[in-house]
């Protein structure tokens, strides 16, 4: 019987209590059942992009899985015992979220031996995950501080719902393992950046068109922001997206991003962006609503107490605080948002 048995279906009942669970069981080093997958989902059980989740798990650790399949809603996984560093490929085949599988991989290889490398294919922008330009520029850089060295290159982008997209990582672990994050103080705003990023849209001056909403928005707040605009050629089909980010005076780093739909102006995507950096700011949070979750798993690895700030407490959030706490030990506390988590 697994040491570790997961429900699936608590708390958020997504995908990312698979991809987190499989990876903490890994580092934990302790046999994992995880039963009703995404059982709370209109579509129950491993999609393709989270049986790639458990197969890259696998990979990396030399570990056993079983029941993993697309539909499956019970998998049991058994650690190797170690972890490799080296070169990957991953396809999703699918439009299946690239960037929600480098999530699921980036804790593993941020205490891999050696330099860890990454080629996955899958989407790089659709809904309910971090656009690749999110992770680029403000994930990549928190993980860094914590001393990881990691970068994070979009080769193409895949929207849905052909997919086709590729993401390049490489990771450089520190020898001294993660260190923890210190950001209590928010500071004040010292410069705003950010990337409009189309693609097949420039005829329509979509990334013209998103930068000029953000940038008008963030003005109105007293923000002067440098948005570059990027047009692309290479994905299979249309898309666009959008990130902004904030540097403050303490060291805090906070970013937002919101993606093209259809029937959604390019006006009302940049907007969008730029709202939710501001309420962030304006929550006195030092970090954003997306990182305050995702940097949960990493702050349990580290070696020390990383505290900081969220603008509210996500769903998402207090599930990634359960699930270390259950898995990991790690011991955790919030209070008025602000989140302790000792490594």
């Amino acid at each position: 019987m697994a040491s570790l048995r997961i429900d699936g279906g608590k708390g958020s009942g997504s995908g990312t209590i698979v991809r987190y669970a499989l990876a903490l069981s890994a580092l934990a080093g302790k046999d994992l059942q995880l039963f009703n997958i995404r059982a709370r989902r209109d579509k129950p059980g491993l999609r393709p992009q989270h049986l790639a989740a458990a197969s890259a798990v696998q990979e990396m650790c030399d570990g056993y899985l079983e029941g993993a399949e697309v539909g499956s809603r019970e998998i049991f996984f058994r650690p190797g015992s170690h972890l490799k560093s080296g070169s990957y490929h991953w396809d999703i085949g699918t439009s299946g979220s690239a960037t929600m599988l480098a999530l699921n991989i980036l804790p593993l290889a941020c205490l891999c031996p050696g330099e860890v490398s990454a080629r996955i294919k899958g989407g790089t922008f659709q809904g309910y995950a971090p656009t690749a330009l999110y992770l680029q520029k403000v994930l990549a850089p928190l993980l860094s501080r914590m001393g990881a060295q990691v970068e994070i290159d979009l080769v193409r982008a895949g929207y849905p719902p052909s997919g086709g997209g590729e993401l390049f990582l490489r990771i450089k672990p520190s020898a001294e393992g993660l260190q923890p994050l210190q950001l209590i103080d928010p500071g004040v705003v010292e410069g705003v950046g950010g990337v409009a990023f189309s693609s097949h849209l420039q005829e329509r001056q979509v990334s013209e068109r998103m930068a000029a909403a953000a940038n008008k928005a963030l003005n109105h707040k007293g923000y002067k922001p440098q948005i570059s605009c990027l047009e692309d050629k290479e994905a299979l089909q249309p898309g666009a997206a959008i990130v902004l980010w904030a540097n403050t005076s303490t060291g805090c780093l906070l970013g937002a991003d919101a993606l093209g739909q259809i029937r959604r102006t390019s006006e009302q995507v940049g907007r969008e962006a730029a709202r939710y950096l501001q309420r962030d700011l304006a929550a006195g949070a030092t970090v954003d609503r997306f990182a305050s979750d995702q940097l949960v798993v990493f702050a349990a690895l580290a070696k020390g107490e990383t505290i900081y700030r969220a603008p509210f407490v996500s769903e998402h959030l207090q599930t990634n605080l359960s699930l270390i706490e259950e898995i990991y030990g790690a011991e955790v506390a919030i209070s008025d948002n602000f989140v302790s988590i000792k490594g």
